[in-house]
């Protein structure tokens, strides 16, 4: 199902705008994760994606009966919703992990002999 965004965003439409404080203090659109566009998806119909997802509301059209399927795992997600609130997902409930370049080496080498070279002997 291949939809223009503003029919989606309409079968999706939710009474308040949406933020997470918690993952997102800055916004959506400022976290650096999400175009501005995503981050739209999120703002204006994510109170009612987020009602679907914890089954706080029933679906009450097509366009809502599939982003649950989506969410189950039944069906591929097929639009810029689901999508967005699979990559929402993703980000919030996923365990990052965290590389770093600095670190201590488990294994020491005992085998290192200490040179001390005198100034004096060189010359």
């Amino acid at each position: 199902m291949d939809h223009n965004l503003a029919t989606l965003k309409n079968a999706f439409a939710s009474p308040r705008a949406f933020y997470d404080d918690a993952n997102f203090p800055r916004g959506f659109s400022r976290s650096g994760h999400f175009t501005l566009q995503e981050a739209e998806i999120l703002e204006q119909v994510g109170a009612t994606l987020k009602s679907l997802y914890s089954k706080a509301l029933e679906p009450q059209n097509s366009f809502q009966s599939q982003f649950v399927q989506v969410m189950e795992g039944v069906i591929p997600a097929t639009n810029q919703i689901e999508k967005t609130w699979t990559k929402y997902l993703k980000l919030t409930t996923c365990k990052t992990k965290f590389h770093t370049l600095f670190g201590r080496s488990k294994v020491e080498n005992d085998n290192s002999v200490a040179i001390s070279v005198d100034i004096d002997d060189e010359l």
